[in-house]
């Protein structure tokens, strides 16, 4: 019950207007925010839902990629299968149908790679998760790449 009011509104108000984000400030000016998100149940909860809606997205947007890819790959499978049978046969079948839905399926799968880079690069999964790589590398690695920038 306590967690339904923030325990410092200005910086609560602050956090909710980056959407929690504070992935993106140097570690000294996250100092604060930090301190107010593990002290804080309200916005910590905001936090989580934010980002679980970051990560519903992006996966959203990836898994309608593999839909439109499998749609493409099996109207490009059938179209191919029936052009052989019909020249089988010895007839031409004529398939408007077959090439407007790979049409559709190819805009789709377009639209869904632009959704899934919008996306990407509107919320802060991509830096969370390029954080959370670099924690678990030997620190070895990580001076390296800290030399390397």
């Amino acid at each position: 019950m306590k967690d339904r009011h923030c325990t410092d509104p200005l910086i609560g108000d602050i956090l909710a207007g980056w959407r929690y984000d504070i992935s993106g400030l140097s570690p000294a000016m996250r100092t604060d925010y930090d301190q107010h998100l593990t002290d804080c149940a309200h916005c910590r909860r905001r936090q989580h839902i934010a980002r679980s809606i970051d990560v519903l997205l992006l996966s959203v947007s990836a898994l309608s990629i593999l839909a439109f890819l499998l749609a493409v790959a099996v109207l490009l499978r059938v179209e191919s299968i029936t052009h052989l049978a019909s020249s089988l046969h010895g007839h031409l079948l004529n398939t408007p149908v077959t090439i407007s839905l790979e049409a559709a399926a190819i805009a789709g799968l377009f639209v869904s790679i632009l959704l899934c880079v919008l996306v990407a690069i509107s919320t802060p999964i991509p830096s969370l998760v390029s954080e959370a790589v670099q924690q678990r590398l030997p620190e070895h690695i990580r001076e390296r790449m800290k030399h390397a920038a």
